[in-house]
This record gives structure tokens, C-alpha cells and sequence, in this order.
């Protein structure tokens, strides 16, 4: 795939313009001069042309004799690894862009950088960024045609123009090579071919995916019966720390990586995928469980892994000893590295993708808002990746900030190894108090693996690669339930969970809920009742049943039951309720009846009180057809006669 780089002296836009065009926040912009250092490679696409790689450099600052000068503070000292890697990629791209500033107008370093790229002889365009306005164009682009470029206005921040300068970016590849209708045709069916290939492939592995899940439950019986107990260990993978090497004399031959197989991609997107490297294990023999099958995902994907860790503990020196060349700036200095910088690598025919960091300090200690930004991305990396290296330097042994951190990847469930850096600076004696420490410290995460390394002599390197590949497998591993079922029922038969409260907790079945990281989940009838250390055991049950080893796991508890049987006591509590209001009722009914009857007997021997002249006679004044009016006008006729 085909590079176009962007060039240009301290503080035009060229990261904004870069994050502007690969629709992404990669690069840390700032208002402050001087914040890219180590060049980053990004991806231009667009369903309306064909993609190219676009890279973003450091600010460069030349003199008249084409000389590094001085540049601003945040670059100082770092003037001449800018331009270095600027001329790097320059000799692998096929396209420059020239950026300036349309706001301050033609500089001494603009006219500099241009006389420089100009003896190259490859196609150049000059961007004039920050003109806000394309009222204002002609104004802030005049002084630029002395350069005698071709001129493009735009905006990276506001985003004017951007679309229009891509198709002039396109515009600058090299024509692809035209093919005959033959060709075409015979690619076609090649295609069809491909695909009707891929079909019978996936036919035949789910045939045999039947077969193997119907020979499952015989060949674990026959395990059982023989009672042969093998987990995968690499003895060369150990955490163990050699006293007694020599750094100095040592086989180097045995330690490093061979730089003839290994090459550095020329880009990020050049990848072609291999057979995947051997399993390194060792034998451990265990009478205890037997080790079960397990469903392996096999994805043809690049590895990515990064590189995390406390500033100057040699991440950078690690990357460039795999690259095998000076591919990121390294100093002395703590936090030379400031952008999260993508870096492919191919080796034994696989491809692997590093991830080199900043630093990350205690946060109190962070006052930069540069610093902050750097160390959001960092942290941010480990989420995307697929395994991270914590490196450390052994010289200062663990500290409080590694503690953290490690404390951070495994409640995330991170996949990481802990890369112990400049062990070739440590004494042979002192070697074993280290391995002490980190036995002491590492015991609530006793499934990271710990490799010591030297970035400098290149030792170790090359056991970082199949122990990455090893917890990537690991990780996605899927296991069908009927195994886990029957890997249940072993564990608990050889130690059953303990009483709680006169009651032992009953476990129902057992299920995988997810992969990276595998997580297991246990019906029990009441998970209170499920002690941690019995949960530990669970744990590494399952790790020595199915070989998982160093992947992170998570191992949950579900009440099944208790949900309902609270159902059931709560319609029991509902139903005696209902009942007691029942009983109520007819006990209170009765007695109503029995008042009722006691005052119809008080009151059945005595005569009715009549009631008096004024109230009849007020009564029938209200209503002349009552009763009363009638009894009256009957008393009134009966005088009158």
C-alpha cells in the first residue's frame, strides 16, 4: 500500500490534519509547539477511492546549510531522531505534503524544509492549513507561490476543504497497472473457485466437530479409567530467574531473535498471515484430574500486543531490539515517548503488531495535560490489544506504581506478562531476592508468567513471543457444556464444598458464559453459602483440567434456586395471611348476628313510643302527603263529627 507523508517545520497542524483524514483521535494535538515526536501511520479511506497509508512526523527545524537547528522546548534535544525518522519515511513514501501555516504566513523554516524535499524529486503538494475562511484565501496563501508548489487551502481543525484534499492526495498515487479481460475473467473464477473451496471446508470441520463431540464422553471415560494426568508446561517458558547466567558470555544465538527471518513491514497494512507457532509446553505430571479437550478458535489475525509500564523502564528499547532497527526515539530521558505508535513486525511467517506506549507516573505526580493525554492513550491501548507487557525495570524492583498497575490489569481481566527489564544490570545475588519478591507480591495473580529480559544484550526476547501466543489461545478457548458438566462432577467428587450453617451448598451445573477471558458460571443453590477459597479451587480445578495456564478467568456463582423458593415461601406467607383475614371475618360475623338478636329481645316486650304533636305536626307542614299529614286530617275529621 502506498505512503504519503506529511511534512513541515514545528506547530503548522499536521497531527490535527492527520486525525482529520483517518477519521480518528491518534495523534496528541496541543496548542503548545513540539508535542509529536515519533512518527504514526494511519489509513485514508473512503468508499469513493482507493485507501493509502498516511503518516504523520515531528516537527522539523533546518538552517540554511540544511542543518539541524533548535527547535521549541518540547523537542529540544530530540531535533536530530525527528528528522532521521522524517527521512526515513520519506524514502518509503511515494508522496509528500508540504504543511504551513496560513496564520503567521512564509518562514525562514518553511523555506528551508521545502529546499530540502525538493531534492528528492517526488511529487509535492503544499497545504496551507488554518484558513478559516476561503474569503480569506487569496490573502493568506499569497506569499506561498514562491515556492512554486501546487497549493491547497484548508481548515484541519474546521474541517474546509478536507474532502477535496484527499482526492488530490489520491490524485498523487501511481496508477495501477492495467490488466487484459482474460485476466480479469480468469481471477473471476479463481474467486468462485476460492469460495466454493472455503464452503466444503466448513462443511467437512462441522461433520467432524459431530464426530469428535460423540467420541467425547468415551475417550474422558477411558482417561478416568487409565488415570494419566498431563498438564502443558514449558520448561523454557518458566518464571524462574538463572542465577548464574552470564550476560555477557552467553549463546546469543539461543536467546534472539534471527533477524533474517524477521522483517519490518513496510506498512501497517501489508499483512500475510502464516501457520500458527507450535504449542510450548512442558510436562507436568499430576495425579489428581485429568486434562479434557478443548475447542481451540483458530483466527487468522494479526497478534497485537503492548507495551505498558513506569517511564524509562525501556519499552521503547524493547521494541527497537524486535524491529531489530532504531524504529522508535529512545533517551535517557523519562517520557521520551509521548503517542501510543503502532509497529508491525513479521517473523516465522506470522504477523505481530506492537503497541509502544508513554509512560504512565502516579497521578498525583501529573501536572502536564500533554502527560495526561498520553497516559489515557496508554491505558486505552491495553483495552485494544490482545496482550500486554508490563515492563518493569528490575533495577528498581517492583514499586508502588507497579503494584497498581498490575493490581489494574488483573481486576480488568487483561491478558499481560510481566517483563522484567535490564536483568543483565542486576547481580547474581540479588537475582534471587527479586524472585522472592515477585513470589510475594504476585500471589493473589499467580497465573502471570514473569520473563526476565535485557533490551540491550537482547536476552528473552524470544520466549515473549510463543508465551503471547500461547495466552491469546488460551483465551479464546470454548468449551461445550457437557465437558464442563462432567468436569463439575469430578472436581467436586474429589473435594466437596464445605458445610455452611449446618448446610452444604449444592451445585447444579456449569456453563461458559464468554471467552476473552473465559468465564465460567456455577448454578448453585445459594452462592453465599460458596466460600473464596473454595472458589479458588474451583478456579484452578478448571485451569489444570483444560490446561489454561497463564489467560486471565473469571469464575462466577449464580443462585438458581433460591429465587424460587422465595417464590414459594412468599405465597405461603400470602395464603396464611389471606387465611388469618378469613378466620377473622367469620369469628367476627357471627358475633354481629348474636348483638342483632340480644337487642331484638330487649326491645320485643315494650311498646313503641309514639311520637309527639309537634314533630307530626311539623312533619306534615313538610311533606302534605306523609304519613302524618294523613293520620292528622283523619284525627280533624273525626271532631268535626
Amino acid at each position: 500500500m502506498y505512503k504519503i507523508v506529511l511534512m513541515g517545520r514545528p506547530n503548522v497542524g499536521k497531527s490535527t490534519l492527520f486525525n482529520r483524514l483517518i477519521r480518528s483521535n491518534r495523534a496528541i494535538t496541543h496548542d503548545r509547539a513540539g508535542i509529536t515526536r515519533d512518527r504514526m501511520e494511519g489509513i485514508v479511506k473512503s468508499k469513493y477511492h482507493r485507501p493509502f497509508v498516511l503518516v504523520d512526523t515531528g516537527g522539523i527545524t533546518l538552517d540554511s546549510h540544511y542543518q539541524v537547528a533548535d527547535g521549541p522546548e518540547g523537542i529540544r534535544g530530540f531535533e536530530k531522531e525527528i528528522l532521521r525518522q522524517a527521512e526515513e519515511a520519506m524514502q518509503e513514501a511515494c508522496a509528500i505534503c508540504l504543511v504551513v501555516d496560513g496564520r503567521d504566513g512564509l518562514m525562514p523554516f518553511d523555506e528551508h524544509v521545502a529546499d530540502y524535499i525538493r531534492k528528492l524529486g517526488k511529487p509535492i503538494l503544499l497545504i496551507v492549513n488554518k484558513v478559516d475562511g476561503m474569503e480569506r484565501e487569496d490573502i493568506m496563501c499569497a506569499d506561498f507561490h514562491v515556492l512554486g508548489f501546487s497549493m491547497v487551502a484548508v481548515s484541519a481543525e474546521h474541517g474546509n476543504q478536507i474532502r477535496y484534499l484527499e482526492n488530490l492526495l489520491v490524485d498523487l498515487l501511481p496508477e495501477l497497472p492495467d490488466y487484459d479481460e482474460e485476466e480479469i475473467m480468469n481471477g473471476l473464477q479463481e474467486e468462485d473457485e476460492s469460495i466454493l473451496e472455503k464452503k466444503a471446508k466448513k462443511a467437512a470441520q462441522k461433520a467432524l466437530k459431530e464426530e469428535q463431540e460423540q467420541e467425547e464422553l468415551e475417550e474422558i471415560n477411558s482417561m478416568l479409567e487409565e488415570n494419566e494426568a498431563s498438564i502443558s508446561h514449558s520448561s523454557h517458558l518458566s518464571n524462574n530467574f538463572d542465577d548464574d547466567f552470564d550476560f555477557e558470555n552467553a549463546n546469543q544465538e539461543e536467546y534472539l531473535i534471527d533477524f533474517d527471518e524477521a522483517e519490518f513491514l513496510k506498512s501497517a497494512q501489508d499483512f500475510q498471515t502464516g501457520e500458527e507457532l507450535a504449542d510450548f509446553v512442558d510436562n507436568e505430571n499430576t495425579d489428581e484430574l485429568p486434562v479434557l479437550k478443548r475447542e481451540k478458535n483458530n483466527k487468522n489475525t494479526p497478534l497485537k500486543i503492548c507495551l505498558l509500564g513506569r517511564p524509562n523502564a525501556g519499552k521503547s528499547s524493547i521494541l527497537n531490539a524486535f524491529v531489530g532497527k532504531e524504529r522508535m526515539i529512545v533517551s535517557d530521558l523519562a517520557g521520551t515517548t509521548r503517542d501510543s505508535v503502532d509497529v508491525p513486525l513479521l517473523w516465522q511467517d506470522k504477523t505481530y503488531i506492537f503497541v509502544d506506549t508513554a509512560g504512565i507516573r502516579r497521578r498525583s505526580k501529573i501536572s502536564d495535560t500533554v502527560e495526561r493525554f498520553s497516559v489515557n492513550s496508554s491505558l486505552k491501548s491495553t483495552t485494544k490489544a490482545d496482550v500486554t507487557l508490563l515492563v518493569i525495570d528490575a533495577l528498581q524492583g517492583l514499586t508502588a506504581q507497579d503494584k497498581r498497575l498490575i493490581e489494574l490489569l488483573d481486576e480488568r481481566k487483561t491478558p499481560f506478562i510481566i517483563v522484567l527489564n535490564k536483568m543483565d544490570l542486576v547481580p547474581a545475588p540479588a537475582r534471587r531476592a527479586l524472585q522472592k519478591q515477585f513470589s510475594e507480591t504476585l500471589s493473589f495473580c499467580q497465573h502471570v508468567p514473569v520473563m526476565p529480559t535485557s533490551a540491550k544484550n537482547r536476552y528473552g526476547l524470544k520466549m515473549l513471543l510463543p508465551m503471547a501466543e500461547q495466552i491469546k489461545e488460551e483465551c479464546s478457548v470454548r468449551i461445550g457444556t457437557g465437558q464442563l458438566n462432567r468436569a463439575m462432577d469430578l472436581v467436586l467428587t474429589k473435594h466437596q464444598p464445605p458445610v455452611v450453617r449446618r448446610v452444604r451448598p449444592k451445585f447444579y451445573y456449569l456453563t461458559q458464559a464468554e471467552s476473552e477471558p473465559p468465564t465460567f458460571v456455577f448454578f448453585v443453590n445459594d452462592a453465599d453459602r460458596v466460600g473464596e477459597s473454595y472458589l479458588r479451587y474451583l478456579e484452578k480445578s478448571l485451569r489444570r483440567l483444560f490446561a489454561i495456564e497463564h489467560a486471565p478467568m473469571r469464575v462466577h456463582l449464580r443462585s438458581s434456586h433460591t429465587k424460587n423458593s422465595d417464590k414459594a415461601n412468599n405465597k405461603k406467607k400470602n395464603e396464611g395471611i389471606e387465611n388469618k383475614e378469613q378466620s377473622q371475618y367469620i369469628e367476627q360475623k357471627p358475633a354481629k348476628e348474636e348483638k342483632e338478636k340480644q337487642e331484638k329481645k330487649a326491645t320485643a316486650g315494650k311498646a313503641k313510643a309514639k311520637p309527639s304533636g309537634r314533630t307530626t305536626l311539623k312533619a306534615a307542614l313538610r311533606n302534605p302527603n306523609s304519613p302524618q299529614s294523613r293520620s292528622l286530617k283523619k284525627a280533624l275529621r273525626k271532631k268535626k263529627a
